[in-house]
């Protein structure tokens, strides 16, 4: 027969096992989920030749902010798309970046049409919507850096590059860096540039370092991928001043 005080040391064992369980289940409800990137809609004005979205929070939030822009020219979305898919599955980033993106629905127009590059409206659209709607977030964001990109038809002396269209800041600084850790990717600066005005220009001149990532439009996916990781490890290595 079990004595009278070992039942109630049972009893009161019971109690502090109960106690227990609840106190441990009230702390885990209340540990905050760790931060998950979320898609917002920056513009969607039907004046405008198109929207704007972010995505926000990808990467390590303690960690140096950096910016990504995609879309502002229309044709080359098949790079665009690679980065978006790309970045979110990257474990173990150091920065935390947020991926600004420009879907142009007027005059987007196709590869071989009658535009030149300075005349296309679709090219167009895209930069005013830069500089309307990203440039003011980037800016007034505390980002340390942003990077806009791009492909390209093959016209340049390289196909697969960054530069900055500022020179002797840090947008071409971390371009150079960039370029020296990627087998792939080399640091090559054309003699102009559409978009610059729109956005990397003003950011480099106004305290954000900015460059451009050219990709090859008619890359196999498969090497798109390979050059696109390789240029998200450089960026995310990047020694941050």
């Amino acid at each position: 027969m079990i004595k009278k005080e070992h039942l109630v040391i049972s009893i009161l064992l019971i109690i502090i096992l109960v106690f227990s369980i609840l106190i441990i289940s009230n702390i885990e409800d209340k540990t905050e989920a760790p931060q998950m990137p979320c898609r917002v809609t920056l513009a969607n004005d039907s004046d405008d030749p198109g929207t704007v979205e972010v995505i926000r929070g990808i990467g390590n939030p303690d960690g140096e902010r950096i910016a990504y822009v995609v879309g502002v020219h229309p044709l080359e979305h098949l790079t665009h798309e690679t980065l978006v898919r790309l970045l979110p599955t990257v474990d173990g980033l150091n920065c935390c970046y947020d991926i600004y993106i420009i879907n142009v629905t007027e005059d987007v127009g196709s590869y071989g049409g009658s535009f030149n590059d300075y005349d296309d409206p679709g090219r167009q659209n895209g930069q005013n919507l830069a500089l309307k709607y990203i440039y003011p977030q980037i800016q007034s964001g505390n980002y340390s850096l942003a990077i806009d990109v791009h492909s390209n038809v093959g016209a340049y002396d390289y196909k697969t590059f960054v530069f900055s269209p500022v020179e002797g800041g840090l947008g071409e600084r971390y371009a150079r860096e960039v370029a020296d850790n990627c087998a792939d990717i080399a640091y090559y600066a054309p003699d102009s540039t559409t978009s610059g005005p729109y956005l990397t220009i003003p950011l480099n001149e106004n305290g954000i370092p900015a460059f451009y990532f050219e990709e090859y439009s008619f890359a196999e996916q498969e090497i798109k991928d390979q050059h696109m990781l390789e240029l998200i490890s450089a960026v995310d290595n990047i020694y941050i001043v």
